[in-house]
């Protein structure tokens, strides 16, 4: 294997389990380098990862999202693989999650925890598998897709696809984003199912929240597909306001066919108003998506540049 391969793990406070996961990935792959992004962690995790053999950044802007962008823009290599600290992922499942990206069949590969049940099995929070299955239902109705696992933390990808990648996401949303940006433009993701662990009870209580980051995470869906599928978005929008300006303004209609008289102003007005706001959102949905075409063709453009830079 010719490829450099870095295995980075974005780490907040994980102390208790850095030595066993940085020991079980260099088990599995010693000719990798591995890397440690410490988050402003407060429990020596740095520390306790260097004398494990790993290299680490700090990164003090707090986040995962924050953690994720320090190592694709300071760590270089041919292949990421993204893990998470607290031991859940585990490292036997590496050689299949990197082997699509061995073989050029893929720019994006994510370990799928749901589909073999596992993760429903160890998960001990319902509104966390709830929350996952929420997500993952909204995202491949939203884009038309099949993906299997949204939120999964343990990925791999190529080097285009980590130099490329814009990031906007500040924390746990970042797997969301990472996905939807995958598929929006064009980049080929495959999925790749693996035996998810439980966190270790040493680990302490998992640092996402369950209902703040949830709706972090919803939210960023919400605005992703507003900013990549702009016409879809406010097409939407501009569909439920005409229905409600046909609702109020039936009646005033119907008035003025019996009566030939409109004394319902008020109802006129509001429903003239529903009317000319979803006009309104529908010519900005329109001019949205043209600027949205032009970015694209424009983040061509910078892929291609970057791949000639990398010698693809």
């Amino acid at each position: 294997m010719t490829e450099k391969i870095a295995i980075c793990i974005p780490c907040y406070n994980e102390a208790p389990t850095i030595t066993s996961v940085v020991e079980s990935f260099r088990s599995e792959l010693p000719e990798a380098e591995i890397w440690v992004i410490d988050n402003n962690s407060t429990d020596g995790t740095g520390a306790v990862a260097e004398k494990a053999g790993a290299r680490v950044i700090l990164e003090n802007r707090q986040g995962k999202g924050n953690a994720i962008k320090a190592a694709f823009r300071q760590i270089e290599a041919d292949i990421y693989v993204l893990a998470d600290g607290d031991n859940q992922c585990p490292a036997e499942a590496v050689h299949d999650l990197i082997k699509p990206i061995l073989f050029d069949n893929a720019d994006l590969v994510v370990g799928d925890r749901l589909t073999g049940g596992g993760y429903d099995r160890e998960n001990k929070r319902a509104f966390h598998s709830f929350g996952n299955r929420l997500v993952l239902s909204l995202i491949n109705g939203l884009y038309g897709v099949r993906l299997t696992d949204i939120l999964s933390g343990y990925r791999a990808c190529n080097r285009l696809f980590a130099k490329g990648y814009p990031i906007l996401s500040k924390g746990y949303e970042i797997e969301t984003e990472m996905s939807i940006h995958a598929v929006a433009n064009g980049f080929r993701l495959q999925q790749v199912p693996f035996n998810v662990r439980d966190r270790p009870e040493i680990a302490g209580q998992s640092k996402v929240s369950t209902f703040s980051d949830g709706l972090l995470v919803l939210s960023s869906v919400a605005l992703l597909f507003m900013d990549l599928k702009p016409l879809r978005f406010f097409s939407a929008i501009s569909f439920l306001l005409l229905i409600a300006g046909i609702a109020v303004g039936i009646p005033v209609i119907r008035q003025s066919l019996l009566v030939n008289e409109v004394s319902l102003y008020g109802s006129a007005l509001l429903a003239v108003g529903f009317v000319v706001l979803a006009m309104l959102f529908f010519i900005s949905g329109l001019i949205l998506h043209i600027m949205r075409r032009k970015e694209q063709k424009n983040y061509e453009l910078f892929l291609s540049l970057i791949s000639n830079r990398l010698g693809r």
